[in-house]
């Protein structure tokens, strides 16, 4: 080899090794901007986290704390010195577990029929095409434009002619024709979601129908259910309005009962730290559920697909 072609080879090896450092410099100038990006939106959303969490740490931060430490212009942030005074009284009172049986019995109900008669009716109009689809369709979406507070006489009046004024059923039924609309929607858009050709395919391998809906399809509906479970529980759980008009004083489901509490409170000082153990009391059924069942919204999500 010449000596003029080893020195062009010399020389090329002197750019290479000058122009890589330049080329890592300029991917990881790409690289920067992104990661930056994602640091900023992590501290973003731990910001909204804490925002959204506080309200819920004040509620059981204050339930721990006597109530002459609440009304000092100091907030304290911390129960240190706090108690379970303020649950015992709240027990105390004698009411609580007849309202949480209660509000458990109307939940438990309108969560098993909602989740029946909405997830046939997704079923129907997804699955098949039958005379009146359209019209059903629109129906369900009409009603759920109809504001609920112009059908309470409608509402009384009837559960008083069938005799289910202050009672759990009557209750419950009025809740499922409130949530059904909504849930039937839900569930429509996850069977939808859900190819038809699975089913098929199974009933090719020898499966009858419903054995290929139980095993192939079900399973993938399983996070719909689960999410419409959730909705219909906590729409129940919640409501107000409807069992103030169909319960008397005699039976009263949680949020009833808290209101309650409260004016008992207001017939003397205020006492915040037992308003704050009553409410603490109220959320703490809703967060054990979505603690039960957040693990398994996307447990049915590819179960299922694939014959073993």
């Amino acid at each position: 080899m010449s000596t003029a072609s080893q020195s062009q080879i010399q020389q090329a090896g002197q750019v290479s090794e000058m122009t890589a450092p330049l080329s890592v410099v300029a991917q990881r100038g790409k690289s920067n901007p992104k990661r930056l990006t994602k640091v900023v939106l992590g501290i973003v959303a731990v910001i909204v986290a804490v925002i959204w969490a506080f309200p819920v740490y004040w509620m059981i931060n204050s339930s721990l704390l006597p109530s002459a430490v609440l009304e000092q212009r100091t907030p304290t942030l911390l129960p240190f010195g706090g108690s379970f005074k303020n649950f015992a009284a709240v027990f105390e009172s004698g009411t609580f577990f007849k309202s949480l049986g209660l509000s458990l019995a109307i939940a438990i109900i309108t969560v098993v029929a909602c989740l029946l008669f909405a997830f046939l009716a997704a079923l129907a109009i997804s699955r098949f095409r039958f005379k009146g689809r359209r019209s059903f369709v629109l129906a369900v979406l009409f009603i759920q434009m109809l504001p609920a507070e112009g059908m309470f006489i409608a509402q009384y009046k009837l559960m008083g002619s069938i005799g289910l004024l202050n009672s759990v059923i009557g209750v419950s039924i009025i809740y499922v024709a409130a949530v059904v609309p909504f849930t039937i929607w839900m569930l429509r858009g996850f069977v939808a979601g859900v190819p038809a050709d699975l089913e098929e395919a199974a009933m090719v391998d020898g499966l009858s129908r419903t054995q290929a809906f139980l095993r192939i399809t079900f399973p993938l509906l399983a996070p719909g259910l689960v999410a419409s479970g959730v909705y219909a529980f906590l729409q129940a759980w919640n409501e107000f309005t409807i069992a103030l008009v169909l319960l008397d004083s005699s039976n009263r489901t949680l949020p009833l009962w808290l209101r309650g509490f409260i004016q008992e409170s207001a017939n003397r000082a205020i006492d915040w730290g037992e308003v704050m153990a009553a409410s603490t009391l109220v959320a703490i059924p809703v967060i054990i559920f979505f603690m039960f069942v957040q693990g398994r919204m996307t447990s049915g999500m590819v179960s299922g697909a694939v014959k073993g």
